[in-house]
């Protein structure tokens, strides 16, 4: 209860904020604000930046995001590269470049407005450098079709020297679990959506029992990115997303669905694939600050602590690794590779453990299903001990069954 108490945001980190960066003077509240948010960046109080990205507005403009967010991630002054660094260039190609260039050339759809054909191009030539760069540094990570449209909204708001540095951190410290080789722990996190609504909506759980959390696999997955349109409600978005630790990505979807409420009650609880279709989309309008106030309401009422799912989520998951948003910033991008190894071999041991499963039900004669329950018992400590053993094991357990 003291390390929760220590991380709360106070009723009034808002006005101090606003007092120590103003003293006396009699500015408009929207000049307060901004010099409150700019003098927690100066401090680098992320507690106080949580609490003025929860407020109405968040960051307000882009020139302060250009402060805030790379605090929020943990760059250090002096962190950034430089303008035109082309050093990645030299680097091994990366696996997943194919795709990336797929997914670069239907970027910007929808933002930036009044662009030229060239300058479109141009747009598009950066985002490419700046995720194959990503890439390139980062070769343990696996792209994921949507990551282009998260990097899209960072090339726009930041400065080019903060790009990459800014990205990198992302992906390794925050949004990690997607860039694993396997979607399992992205679909683990959809899991305590309906967990929330258990706890906060016994009546809308009931309905919605029917209908897999997979609609929410979009909006987690590109923090929102893929399905909001406009610049400023994802940089809106992404202030508070930055702000908080990973997990209330989920909360915010929980709470776009609570706000759905009256239209999925009016939709037949036996009819799932009208429900999937209703929640896989955004509703609109989308008031974002409203939706945010009931996102920070849901997890304080029902911190993932509580919810049952959260025992199935991996202690190398970012939802675990960077519970306290604080502690992420402090993270290096070598705790990150760790952490994804880290997963790897855990994805590793459930496939092995699954394809083990699998044999013994398809076989169970008695004597050669106790056999297979006996091995089974010693893979499990194998794998546990040394899971870099797991394709020997797989093979083992194949010859077995057979």
């Amino acid at each position: 209860m003291a390390e929760k108490a220590a991380h709360m945001v106070e009723p009034d980190d808002i006005a101090r904020l606003e007092k120590a960066a103003n003293g006396n003077n009699a500015d408009a509240p929207g000049h307060k604000r901004e010099h409150a948010i700019l003098e927690a960046c100066k401090w680098r109080d992320l507690r106080g930046l949580r609490a003025l990205a929860e407020q109405p507005g968040g960051f307000l403009t882009d020139k302060i995001r250009q402060q805030a967010w790379p605090v929020l991630l943990g760059l250090q002054t002096g962190n950034g590269g430089t303008a035109h660094d082309a050093s990645w260039k030299e680097l091994p190609r990366h696996a997943d470049e194919d795709q990336v260039q797929l997914d670069v050339n239907r970027a910007f759809i929808y933002y930036p407005n009044h662009q030229t054909e060239s300058q479109l191009d141009q747009r598009k030539a950066e985002l490419s450098s700046l995720i194959v760069s990503v890439l390139r540094h980062n070769p343990y990570l696996s792209y994921f079709q949507g990551y282009h449209d998260i990097c899209q909204v960072f090339l726009l708001v930041l400065p080019p020297t903060l790009r990459r540095p800014a990205v990198s951190r992302l992906s390794a410290l925050r949004i990690r679990d997607f860039m694993l080789p396997s979607l399992t722990p992205a679909i683990a996190q959809l899991r305590l959506i309906p967990d929330i609504l258990r706890a906060a909506d016994p009546a809308l759980w009931m309905h919605l029992s029917s209908t897999e959390p997979f609609f929410a696999l979009s909006g987690t997955l590109t923090m929102y990115a893929h399905d909001i349109t406009t610049l400023g409600e994802i940089s809106r978005l992404f202030d508070v997303l930055l702000a908080r630790e990973p997990v209330f990505s989920v909360y915010m979807f929980a709470a776009i669905v609570r706000s759905r409420r009256a239209e999925l009650f009016d939709t037949p609880r036996d009819e799932p694939e009208m429900l999937h279709s209703i929640l896989s989309k955004l509703p609109r309008p989308l008031d974002l600050d409203a939706l945010i106030t009931s996102a920070v309401a849901l997890f304080e009422a029902h911190p993932p602590e509580r919810l049952a799912s959260w025992r199935t989520i991996s202690r190398a998951s970012v939802l675990k690794t960077a519970r306290d948003a604080e502690a992420c910033a402090a993270q290096t991008m070598e705790d990150g590779r760790v952490f994804f190894e880290r997963q790897v071999r855990e994805l590793r041991w459930i496939e092995t453990r699954d394809k083990i499963r699998e044999g013994l039900w398809r076989y169970r004669r008695p004597a050669r299903a106790v056999g297979l329950a006996v091995l089974i018992g010693v893979v499990a400590v194998l794998l546990r001990r040394s899971p870099g053993i797991s394709a020997y094991v797989s093979s083992l357990v194949a010859r077995w069954i057979r």
